[in-house]
């Protein structure tokens, strides 16, 4: 019997987290205050992150100790399996062996919840009480609201009001695990009045929704702000992804010709990716691809340029591919892609030309995911349909080539709780939508006259 899954035992989860900062082959840009224009320091940030979670988003060193209180909620459904997708393989008939990191097995269904339970724990050891946050598709206000929950926190999650109204049983969860939904652009915060008093019907924006749940935090000095994707101590706390699979396909004599993952703001195709990009940066022959959506298409579409990460801007401006922080995504079903700009560190690779983006529409990306579905069993999420439809045409590709190729991506969440898109699929609903070149250029101009990168 043909082996299809490569398992890790308890204690043989990572207990440390890769920091790509330490292999950097050129340094990247700094954070800049956006009142000074200096970089910004770790105090800049005090008012909203706790200075535990600073001190990692800054730091250098390669590798960082995961707290053994963090490993222990990790070891609930950590370390996670890797299969091999023959049906998938099969069924498109290429050259090629399709190798699938599963993070939709956690409670909350996706990768989220390697950074939320770290950023739990050291809000909670730092001594805050309530953490404030926003969220596309409701993947990271769940996972959030249940780490909150093993943490004794409370929380308050700003979801983006399209996803909102799309993803019903996403904000049950979350109040389920005790964590407050609210509905973003809201009336409760002076950022979300701004905008319903100039856009009453908005659909919301993650850039819009930030700006609501720093707001709400720095109100009070018992409340931090959390943020699931972007930042560099998420990506930090997802590279456990690409640590596991790294351990497991070397259990099986594999190493890959291509590592995939959907993009949005950069978690978990940073987490899947960065452990291979260091073994680029070392030396090695790998193609790392990350896939987003045609209608938000910061990488493929963006300039690299100094923006904030919100609408409001309360954050610093972020060396980053963008499209502009007052530009409101179409309302596509795959929530957590809908975000302006991409993390910096992400950004700054594909700069360097150590990874590259493609980008794809959500007819396609549905296409794919029913495909995966229809033959491995897993009904993906919106978001990581994305990923799903780069592999298929990576696989092309190689049949075209003629090349033999090795494909790990990342299989970020689940859809069980995203059945209303895949209902607009089937009836129709959905269009191949492309973001304008004239919308890119109405929502770059709110960047004009801030620091050249």
């Amino acid at each position: 019997m043909e082996q299809m899954k490569v398992l890790l035992n308890d204690d043989e989860i990572p207990r440390q987290w890769y920091n790509i900062l330490a292999d950097m082959p050129t340094p990247m840009l700094p954070p800049l205050h956006p009142g000074t224009g200096k970089p910004v320091g770790p105090q800049d940030l005090a008012p909203i992150f706790p200075m535990n979670l600073i001190e990692q988003e800054v730091s250098t060193e390669r590798w960082i100790d995961i707290p053994e209180e963090v490993l222990q909620k990790y070891l609930i459904w950590r370390p996670t399996p890797l299969y091999r997708a023959r049906n998938f393989e099969k069924l498109l008939d290429a050259p090629v062996k399709i190798y699938c990191k599963m993070e939709g097995n956690s409670p909350a269904g996706s990768h989220k919840p390697n950074t939320a339970i770290p950023q739990a724990y050291y809000n909670k050891a730092f001594g805050i009480k309530r953490i404030s946050t926003e969220t596309g598709a409701g993947q990271w206000g769940s996972a959030l609201s249940m780490a909150c929950q093993m943490f004794g926190l409370e929380c308050r999650v700003f979801m983006v009001r399209v996803s909102y109204e799309q993803k019903p049983y996403r904000r049950m969860m979350m109040q389920t695990w005790g964590a407050e939904c609210i509905p973003s652009p809201s009336n409760i915060t002076e950022a979300g009045r701004q905008v319903l008093a100039e856009h009453p019907d908005s659909p919301g924006s993650l850039g819009i929704a930030i700006s609501e749940a720093i707001e709400d935090a720095v109100s009070r000095d018992e409340s931090r702000y959390s943020l699931g994707s972007v930042l560099n101590h998420v990506i930090l706390h997802q590279t456990i992804i690409g640590l596991e699979a790294q351990a497991q396909l070397k259990k099986i004599g594999v190493y890959p010709d291509v590592v995939m993952g959907c993009a949005g703001g950069g978690s978990n195709f940073a987490g899947i990716s960065m452990p291979f990009v260091r073994d680029k940066i070392h030396g090695k022959n790998v193609k790392i691809v990350g896939a987003e959506p045609t209608s938000c298409p910061t990488m493929t579409r963006g300039p690299f340029a100094y923006d904030f990460g919100d609408l409001a801007k309360k954050t610093p401006l972020l060396p980053m591919y963008t499209l502009g922080h007052d530009y409101v995504p179409a309302p596509i079903h795959a929530g957590g892609l809908r975000y302006h700009g991409m993390a910096p560190i992400v950004s700054h690779l594909v700069r360097e030309k150590l990874i590259e983006a493609r980008a794809y529409h959500q007819l396609e990306t549905f296409e794919a995911g029913v495909r995966w579905a229809r033959s491995e069993g897993f009904i993906p999420a919106p978001e990581t349909d994305h990923v799903i439809a780069a592999v298929v045409d990576e696989a092309r590709r190689a049949k075209a080539e003629g090349k033999e190729k090795v494909i790990l991506f990342n299989w970020s969440g689940h859809g069980l709780v995203d059945m209303a898109s895949y209902e607009a699929y089937f009836a129709g609903k959905l269009t191949p939508h492309a973001l304008p070149d004239e919308e890119i250029q109405r929502a770059l101009k709110a960047i004009e006259g801030f620091p050249k990168t």
